[in-house]
């Protein structure tokens, strides 16, 4: 990997990112980032967001809502993706390893690695759900 010359713009994007758990959409970042750096452009932070990508420092999930959201844990897990709010959480189940394991007996390659998303109802919305059935007056 080649050394990059340094950038106060993307480290202020990356700190960022590495602040949250709820994986922001580049909008999301570019208008907390330009509460620190007032002159940044939308088109700067997609071009840091994909380089950083590219290079592996984070993650880009497309989860099917035709919106990128970026991750700073690169380690591996999976996400949940709520189908009601959007929210996107981070899930670490165990076995992970035997998953990619089964795969790979199967397989006349190498896998190097499994990314996977899970959807359904988080428990904010799944408890708000059944609050709102229980709830005659509704």
């Amino acid at each position: 990997m080649t050394v990059l010359k340094y950038s106060r713009q993307r480290e202020l994007i990356q700190a960022f990112l590495m602040t949250r758990k709820d994986h922001p959409t580049a909008d999301i970042i570019y208008a907390n980032v330009r509460r620190q750096e007032p002159h940044i452009s939308l088109g700067t932070v997609y071009r840091n967001l994909t380089l950083l990508a590219d290079r592996g420092e984070i993650k880009r999930l497309c989860v099917g809502d035709g919106v990128d959201r970026f991750d700073a844990d690169t380690s591996p897990h999976y996400h949940f993706v709520c189908s009601e709010c959007g929210s996107v959480i981070d899930l670490e189940p165990e076995g992970m390893e035997a998953v990619i394991e089964a795969a790979s007996a199967r397989f006349d390659g190498q896998i190097a690695g499994l990314a996977a998303y899970f959807y359904g109802t988080c428990g904010n919305c799944f408890k708000h759900k059944n609050l709102r059935k229980g709830d005659k007056s509704l």
